[in-house]
Formats: structure tokens, sequence, C-alpha cells
């Protein structure tokens, strides 16, 4: 199958617009393949020719999101002062608040694993590369370089775990993941 095709990228994009739609109203847990297909009119059979399963459809059709989230941590300043949360931190949390029941959806007990691994990964790296880039705060050279972004990341994903699901502005739930994330001076 040419993932270039045009016809493939529609029915992507259907099976993708299905999934999201489904998640919104039902628990990740019991939504179905049967489920996506009926929703996008799209026989059962086709499904399975673009994603092997569920989590691999999950972690396409939240791909965006994921890369929108990455792109708001890497793009922080890391000498903001802690009291105050840099404007992509805010965008990142908004983001999330704006999505807030996918992504507990997505994030929940019965979510998907995949996203939530895709979503840790991907910050990961962005921050993995903004801080061989030079851009990394001072006082953690006694770390590697992808240790400190992985733990970063994962701190980050369980802050983003709990603004999903705590009603806080998003402002607030930034300058708290603020807080944790730049060391006292």
């Amino acid at each position: 199958m040419n993932p270039d095709d045009p016809r493939v990228q529609r029915t992507r994009d259907r099976l993708r617009a299905a999934l999201l739609s489904l998640a919104a109203r039902h628990d990740l847990g019991s939504v179905t393949m049967a489920a996506v297909a009926r929703q996008a009119g799209i026989n059962r059979a086709t499904v399975y020719q673009h994603y092997a399963d569920l989590d691999a459809l999950v972690a396409d059709a939240m791909d965006g999101a994921v890369t929108h989230v990455a792109r708001c941590a890497a793009l922080c300043p890391l000498d903001q002062p802690r009291d105050r949360a840099p404007e992509p931190l805010v965008d990142l949390f908004t983001h999330v608040a704006d999505n807030a029941v996918l992504y507990r959806r997505m994030l929940s007990g019965q979510g998907s694993a995949r996203f939530s691994n895709l979503l840790r990964q991907r910050l990961t790296e962005a921050l993995a590369e903004r801080f061989t880039a030079g851009a990394r705060p001072s006082g953690f050279d006694d770390v590697p370089v992808t240790t400190h972004a992985a733990y970063l990341a994962g701190a980050l994903v369980g802050v983003v775990a709990v603004a999903c699901a705590e009603p806080e502005p998003p402002a607030e739930h930034a300058r708290d993941a603020w807080r944790l994330l730049v060391p006292a001076r």
C-alpha cells in the first residue's frame, strides 16, 4: 500500500476522525476497531490493512497533538523565573485543556499505552535535542542529556494527566509544572 496515494490518505483521515470522535464520547477501552470502521463508513477488513491494532490508530490519530505538545515544551525559555510560566508552556496546557476529554481518556488506565509512550518519547527527543544544542538548565552537567530529558518528559506527561482531570486554569497548571521543572535558585 502506497501511503502517498490520495485514496490511502483519505481512508486514514476518515479512520483517524472516526477514532477521535468515538474517543471523545466513550472510554477508549470500550472502542473497538469494528466501531471505528462503522463510524468511518469503512469495511472492518480495510481498517486492518491500514492499522495493525487500535493502539497504532490511536498513535497516528494523536500524532499532531503529540507534536504540538513536544514543540511547546521544547520552546520554553529556560531562564524564565520560577514564578511565571513561559508562554509555550501555557500554550501546551491550554491545548490540553481544550482537548481535556480526549487526553484524559488517552492517558487513563483504559487509555492507550502507545499514546502515552509516544508522548513521552517525543518530549524526550525534543528536550534532548534542545539540551544538546546548548539550551540546558545549569546544574545538571553530571547527568546524561538523554536521562535528564527523559526525566523531565515523564514528569511533564504526569502533570498533563493531572491537568486534564482537574479544573484549574491552564496558566495555573503551567505555573505549577514550571516550578517543578526548574530548579530553585
